[in-house]
């Protein structure tokens, strides 16, 4: 049999609450040790043989209803991790990219978000994209009327994925840690015939050796995409 190569893996990263809340300690802690999980899985991904593409879902539209001051945290974690990442990316030929409705952020996490994708946008080795204030059904919506607004009456499937903000490939794979098994309104389109993978292990506990494993369960399937 030959094996299935994974393009674009997807990672909706839960459990850091839950990872600090276990220590003992306060949930800031769990997003700092989550940070440098995401520091190992993109190094990984950038070794690999066929991943090109790594989406990590680290914030969404619906997060602005926690805590005001870990929504705080939050951000300057996300300013710190940017610009802590760029020997990282540097080093790995990593391309960041950030999709979602950046402009609620404020000017200088945005600004700290286009310098970022500018210093990296001519590495080749792997995209790592970060979903920041992102919601699936705001992204579809956006591109229909994206295309409605360029005079369109009729869309068709490839339309719509070209206006999507992530045009890059479909999914091949899905992974969720912290063993909850629901999309979150994460890449609803791109998903459509992904593989899914729901894991127990928390967050900060997710190790390159446990995505390795799931690799190569993940190159043993047999994807039919509807035919036999």
């Amino acid at each position: 049999m030959s094996k299935t190569p994974i393009k674009h893996l997807a990672i909706i990263m839960d459990g850091n609450g839950r990872w600090a809340k276990n220590r003992g300690l306060n949930r800031s802690k769990g997003h700092e040790a989550g940070a440098e999980t995401i520091r190992e899985i993109t190094t990984y991904c950038a070794s690999h043989i066929s991943i090109e593409t790594v989406t990590f879902y680290a914030f969404s539209t619906e997060n602005w209803k926690r805590p005001k001051l870990e929504v705080e945290f939050l951000m300057r974690l996300l300013d710190t991790y940017l610009k802590n990442e760029i020997d990282t990316y540097q080093k790995h030929g990593v391309r960041f990219k950030a999709i979602g409705c950046l402009h609620q952020f404020s000017k200088s996490l945005q600004k700290r978000i286009a310098k970022t994708e500018e210093l990296t946008k001519t590495n080749t080795n792997l995209t790592q994209v970060l979903a920041l204030n992102y919601g699936s059904r705001s992204e579809i919506t956006g591109a229909v009327n994206k295309l409605m607004a360029e005079g369109k009456t009729s869309v068709t499937e490839k339309e719509i994925s070209a206006a999507l903000q992530t045009p890059y490939t479909d999914i091949d794979l899905l992974i969720r840690t912290s063993g909850e098994q629901r999309l979150s309104n994460f890449l609803l389109w791109q998903l459509s015939y992904a593989e899914f993978t729901f894991t127990p292990t928390l967050w900060p506990d997710f190790t390159a050796k446990e995505l390795d494993d799931i690799t190569i369960d993940f190159e043993q399937r047999s994807r039919r995409f509807g035919g036999l």
